[in-house]
């Protein structure tokens, strides 16, 4: 459920903005700059641009699920009395409309409304309920004769209100609904009025759990990782400013077989490092690469790489303790970029490889005592 909320108001902001220029208002919008870059993460289904959660029912309503110490958002929900109209987010609204239009259109069908975010060539939103509805009816006697009379139908019974300017119909049924820029205006004009604090929704969630960036120990953070944490600091920052506790969590990755190459590369060229510390590795790329090309280039290097990280998680210090100063390498060198992107994280180390170490802790002391 954390993406619901980015992409339900995506077309709010667009439309703030767009009307703030007619107004002649300059709106105080800081968030809409970090919005901009998670949009991006939005796949597009035809005209519009959809939430990875548009399968979920649109009545889907998100509530916590204890999990221990964290809460999980999870969606549950069925076809419902349709909310007040002027209730929720604009999206929540233009929905709340919608289902109000579909009762009087086909009131013998229960129906949730499918309404998603446009483009602003097609509109503001977007609803694609006549398709459904058309393939639900054919052979029932149904009064339409095609899916773009169900979209007209839909459009005319639309309640009327200072919310929507227009709706029209095009192709198969899509009714695109355009927002009133009076109405927009008049947003703007309370929010700079009242303050930001008065847009931000009441949501039901009350905790979430953000798993976000999860660089790789060893590498350096590469634009896969620096998108992922924008995009989970700015759902974050959303998710406090209507007041939701947020757990955020970087699950640090790779705790596998390239530590093997790094403990048994870093034993071979600096039999003292523990006395040199930080000093023996130095660039960790440099020696990242340094390591990775004696592991595939000597085979006697490789077979003894491989036996180290059985020694690993087999819980031997010496390799445990060559394991922690790489890791707190790395972790430094992500601090950094951390702390130049003002992102706040607490790092969880997975738990996949917790359970397998002290399997194979276990199994490799039977080993040796065995022996």
């Amino acid at each position: 459920g954390v993406g619901a909320y980015l992409f339900a108001n995506e077309v709010e902001m667009r439309a703030l903005a767009a009307a703030a220029a007619t107004a002649v208002v300059a709106a105080p919008t800081p968030a809409r700059l970090l919005l901009v870059s998670a949009r991006r993460a939005a796949p597009r289904f035809g005209h519009c641009r959809a939430s990875p959660f548009a399968r979920l029912p649109r009545s889907a309503c998100y509530a916590s699920t204890t999990m221990g110490d964290e809460t999980s958002t999870s969606a549950s929900g069925s076809a419902q009395e349709p909310a007040a109209p002027g209730a929720g987010s604009v999206k929540q609204q233009i929905s709340n409309l919608v289902a109000l239009s579909l009762r009087a259109t086909v009131p013998e069908v229960d129906v949730e409304p499918i309404v998603e975010v446009c483009t602003g060539k097609f509109g503001d939103y977007q609803c694609n309920n006549a398709m459904g509805l058309w393939s639900k009816g054919k052979g029932s006697g149904t009064s339409f004769k095609n899916p773009n009379a169900i979209g007209q139908a839909i459009a005319k019974n639309l309640p009327a209100c200072d919310v929507i300017e227009s709706a029209s119909v095009a192709g198969p049924g899509f009714v695109n609904i355009v927002l009133s820029k009076s109405w927009v205006a008049k947003r703007i004009q309370d929010m700079l009025v009242n303050g930001i604090k008065t847009w931000a929704p009441i949501l039901p969630v009350k905790r979430v759990v953000l798993d976000f960036s999860s660089p790789n120990i060893a590498k350096e953070m590469h634009v896969g990782h620096l998108r992922s944490t924008i995009i989970g600091d700015t759902l974050a920052r959303m998710f406090e400013f209507s007041n939701v506790e947020v757990l955020r969590r970087n699950h640090v990755g790779d705790w596998g077989t390239q530590f093997g190459m790094l403990i048994e590369f870093l034993f071979e060229k600096f039999p003292n490092w523990e006395e040199l510390g930080s000093q023996a590795i130095g660039d960790l790329q440099v020696f990242y690469k340094a390591s990775k090309q004696r592991f595939d280039e000597d085979a006697e290097f490789k077979d003894r790489a491989q036996q180290a990280v059985v020694r690993l998680q087999g819980g031997e210090e010496k390799y445990r303790a060559a394991w922690k100063k790489i890791c707190e390498i790395s972790r430094n060198e992500f601090d950094q970029v951390y702390k130049l992107l003002d992102v706040q994280l607490e790092e969880k180390v997975m738990l996949l490889f917790l359970l397998i170490y002290k399997v194979c802790s276990i199994k490799y002391r039977w080993n040796v005592a065995a022996t």
